[in-house]
């Protein structure tokens, strides 16, 4: 259930264990123990799609070779 903040009871939770940050020492901790949740996350869902046969080396490939920056045109 959202609360009148706009936020929901996850996001809620995780501003109450904020407040018990001390230190900036911390702050990096908890922030590199998220990256690291994260991290592994994704790598259980990449794991998922290679078991499933919706991902391989040919679509690395394909990735690693692909062109994403923007183009800039520039003024003369």
């Amino acid at each position: 259930m959202e609360q009148a903040t706009g936020l929901n009871a996850a996001q809620m939770d995780f501003l109450r264990l904020l407040g018990h940050i001390k230190t900036e020492e911390e702050l990096d901790e908890l922030r590199q123990v998220v990256c690291d949740f994260y991290a592994r996350k994704i790598d259980e869902a990449v794991d998922k799609l290679w078991d499933e046969g919706k991902w391989d080396n040919e679509k690395n490939e394909a990735i690693l070779k692909e062109h994403l920056r923007t183009p800039y045109k520039y003024a003369k």
